[in-house]
């Protein structure tokens, strides 16, 4: 059974709002936090990280992109279905502002730990857009897999912390099937509409989502809908345990 982990609501101002996993890194290791984010104008501005990695990722969805801006000269267009991620290191100063103010960036910000080994490497994007990234087409349902693998489809990025991102859109009365590789955590985050995972209901307003913990053996996470829903799952070996 999974452990349920909190979603907590977040605005700045009227043209940003977000779902935030946060302040559960040890359970979710190797990421440290997701917020699922809605935005239609210049929100943070620029401001540094060290010692691990952001992450943006568009939804399709979404009615304009993202400008990015960092502090290694790094100046792109992340447009709805791309995602970029910056490897911090050592240190960057970054700023992501919609490409069009008024109109609105459906997106992910995601945090991931860095291995010791990376925490304090010059720091680095890799840049992935929307054409390039696989596509698994199945009856009623579609996986796009930007980080990481499924089936026989494998994004072309390889990041410094091997995870995988999987964004799903399921039908109604569709079921997937999702593998998760011994000693790695994974978790499943609603987007729209319902999911049973496992068959137990999850949605964004429920704010809770499912997180299965490491196990010595592989395990199966069943992902089902009764209507039109999507959803992102999230996986990855804890960097903590192999400090340990």
């Amino acid at each position: 059974m999974p452990t349920i982990a909190p979603l907590q609501r977040a605005n700045h101002g009227s043209h940003f709002r977000a779902f935030g996993l946060r302040g559960v890194a040890s359970l979710i290791d190797p990421f440290i936090g997701v917020d699922h984010a809605w935005m239609s104008g210049p929100t943070f501005p620029p401001h540094p990280h060290a010692g691990f990695s952001a992450v943006s990722y568009v939804f399709l969805d979404s009615e304009t992109g993202i400008n990015n801006r960092d502090s290694i000269g790094t100046q792109n267009l992340i447009r709805p279905g791309g995602l970029h991620w910056t490897t911090a290191g050592r240190g960057i100063v970054h700023e992501e502002v919609p490409a069009e103010t008024g109109k609105m960036v459906h997106s992910l910000q995601i945090f991931v730990d860095l291995p010791a080994e990376q925490r304090h490497v010059e720091p680095f994007p890799l840049i992935l857009e929307p054409q390039d990234t696989p596509v698994i087409h199945m009856p009623g349902i579609k996986v796009r897999v930007p980080l990481g693998s499924y089936r026989d489809a494998r994004s072309p990025l390889t990041p410094p912390t091997d995870v995988t991102m999987l964004d799903i859109s399921i039908e109604a009365g569709a079921e997937l099937m999702l593998p998760v590789p011994p000693g790695h955590v994974a978790f499943v985050l609603p987007v729209f509409g319902t999911a049973l995972v496992d068959g137990e209901s999850f949605n964004p307003n429920d704010l809770r989502l499912p997180v299965f913990t490491a196990q010595e053996t592989s395990q199966e996470i069943k992902l089902r809908a009764n209507d039109s829903c999507k959803a992102m799952l999230f996986a990855g070996w804890p960097l903590l345990a192999a400090r340990a």
